[in-house]
C-alpha cells in the first residue's frame, strides 16, 4: 500500500503507481469496513474520495475526521471504525521500524494489553480478501476430540466485544433459538374451570335460570395467569453499547412471544423505544432504536435517568408484579446519593429487580466502584451479560424465582470483610 503517514502525522502523498493511488486505497478501505459490519457501499466510497479531495492532504486527525463523517452512520460503529483506521492507515516509518528491530531490547514483563472492542472484526475483514496462499496455514494435527469443547460451546462462552462479524451474526441466530422464559403470575380476574373446587356463584345462577331453577349444577372458576410485565432499562454509554446491542436482539425475540414488554435506553437521557422494538424485523427494530436515541455511545448518568423513569414511567409500567432488568456497569460519573435513592425507589416499585453487569465476566470482580456499592443493596439478583451462556442463564432465571447463584449479598459480604 503506497499511502501512509509520516512521523509528524502528515499524509504521505501517493505515488503514481497503478495500485498505489489514494482513490483505490479509499475504495479498499470502504470494503474492509463493510466486511467488518459497517453499512457502507460504492456511494460512501465516492463520498470519501470527494471529501479527501475537498480537504486536501492534511494531518492524520483531519483525514480521520473526514472519513469518520462519511463512513460512520451509527454511534456503535465508531470503535470499529477507529480500529480499522488505525490498522489500515498505519505509519510507513520503515527505517524506524528496522532500527527498532535490530536494537537490543529488554524483556517486557508488563501485562499484555487487552484486545480492543471490534479488533477481531477488523482483523478478520482485513485478511478476508488475501489469497489463500498468503494466509498462514496451521499444521495439520490429528487429535482425539472426544473430550474437547465443541464449536457451539466455544461460541456460547465467547465475549460479545471480542467476536468477529461472522461470529456476531451466528450469535444473533443462536439468540433466536434460546428457550424463552415461561414465568406466570396469578391475576385478579377469573376464568371458567372444570377441575378447581372454587364455585363460581354467578355462572351457577346463570346456568340454573336456563332451566327455571329446577336443576342447579355448580360451576367452578380459577384465577387467570399471564406473564408479568417485563421492563428493561439498558445503558447505551460507550462502555456498554456493544453488549446492549446484542441484548436487544434477545429482547426482540422475547417481545415477539409475550405482551407487556417495555424497553428504555439511557445514557445521559432516557428514551422509550418500546414501539421500535415491536417491529417484526430485528434489524429494522434496532435501526429504529438507533434513530430514536441521540446519546448512543456517549456518557452516562444513571441516577438522573432513573429519577426520570421513576417520576414519569414507574406508575404506568410497573404494575401487576413487573420484573425489571437493569443493564449497566454501574460506573456513575455523578454523585451516588441520588443513585442510591432512586435505586431504592425502583426496587420498592417492582416485584423483582435483576441487575445485568458485563463486568462480572472477570473472575476477580469486586464491588469497589462507588456506583456499584450504592446499587448492590437494592437489587434482588446480580448477573453477567457478556455472552450467550449468560443470556441463557437469564432466560432460565426468569422462569424461576429462587436463584441463589445470583445473590448480590455475596459481594456485599466481601466488601464488609475487606
Amino acid at each position: 500500500m503506497s499511502t501512509g503517514f509520516g512521523k509528524d502525522g502528515a499524509i504521505v502523498p501517493p505515488v503514481p503507481a497503478g495500485d498505489g493511488k489514494l482513490a483505490d486505497n479509499l475504495v479498499h478501505f470502504s470494503r474492509v469496513l463493510r466486511r467488518a459490519g459497517l453499512k457502507t457501499g460504492p456511494a460512501a466510497a465516492a463520498d470519501a474520495i470527494a471529501a479527501v479531495d475537498a480537504i486536501g492532504i492534511g494531518s492524520r486527525e483531519e483525514f480521520h475526521a473526514a472519513l469518520s463523517a462519511v463512513f460512520v452512520k451509527r454511534h456503535e460503529d465508531q470503535p470499529v471504525f477507529d480500529e480499522a483506521f488505525r490498522l489500515f492507515w498505519r505509519s510507513r516509518d520503515l527505517i524506524g521500524k528496522m532500527i527498532a528491530m535490530m536494537s537490543p531490547k529488554a524483556a517486557d514483563n508488563r501485562e499484555k494489553e487487552k484486545p480492543k472492542a471490534g479488533a477481531a472484526r477488523v482483523g478478520g475483514a482485513l485478511t478476508e480478501d488475501r489469497p489463500r496462499s498468503a494466509r498462514s496455514k496451521p499444521p495439520e494435527i490429528e487429535v482425539d476430540s472426544r473430550f474437547t469443547t465443541s464449536a457451539s460451546e466455544v461460541l456460547k462462552r465467547m465475549d460479545f466485544a471480542q467476536m468477529t462479524a461472522a461470529e456476531l451474526a451466528q450469535a444473533r441466530r443462536e439468540l433466536r433459538k434460546l428457550a424463552l422464559p415461561l414465568d406466570q403470575v396469578r391475576m385478579r380476574r377469573f376464568r371458567p374451570s372444570g377441575r378447581q373446587p372454587v364455585i363460581d356463584p354467578r355462572a351457577t345462577m346463570r346456568q340454573a335460570m336456563r332451566s327455571g331453577g329446577d336443576l342447579i349444577l355448580p360451576r367452578f372458576r380459577q384465577r387467570r395467569t399471564a406473564p408479568p410485565p417485563l421492563v428493561v432499562l439498558a445503558d447505551i454509554s460507550g462502555s456498554m453499547s456493544q453488549y446492549t446491542r446484542i441484548f436487544l436482539h434477545f429482547l426482540h425475540a422475547l417481545t415477539e412471544k409475550r405482551t407487556r414488554v417495555h424497553t428504555f435506553l439511557f445514557g445521559t437521557r432516557l428514551t422509550n423505544v418500546t414501539r421500535q422494538m415491536r417491529r417484526r424485523d430485528p434489524d429494522e427494530a434496532l435501526s429504529g432504536c438507533t434513530e430514536a436515541v441521540r446519546d448512543w455511545s456517549g456518557g452516562t448518568r444513571i441516577g438522573a435517568t432513573l429519577a426520570e423513569f421513576n417520576r414519569l414511567w414507574s406508575r404506568r409500567v410497573l404494575g401487576q408484579g413487573a420484573v425489571v432488568l437493569l443493564i449497566t456497569d454501574g460506573l456513575e460519573r455523578d454523585g451516588v446519593e441520588e443513585l442510591e435513592k432512586e435505586m431504592d425507589r425502583l426496587h420498592r416499585s417492582c416485584r423483582r429487580l435483576i441487575w445485568l453487569n458485563p463486568l462480572l465476566r472477570f473472575d476477580g470482580f469486586e464491588a469497589r466502584a462507588r456506583g456499584v456499592r450504592a446499587m448492590l443493596p437494592h437489587v434482588d439478583e446480580f448477573r453477567a451479560v457478556h455472552n450467550l451462556q449468560s443470556l441463557a442463564d437469564l432466560a432460565g432465571a426468569l422462569s424461576d424465582d429462587h436463584t441463589k447463584a445470583a445473590d448480590p449479598r455475596r459481594f456485599l459480604d466481601m466488601r464488609r470483610v475487606a
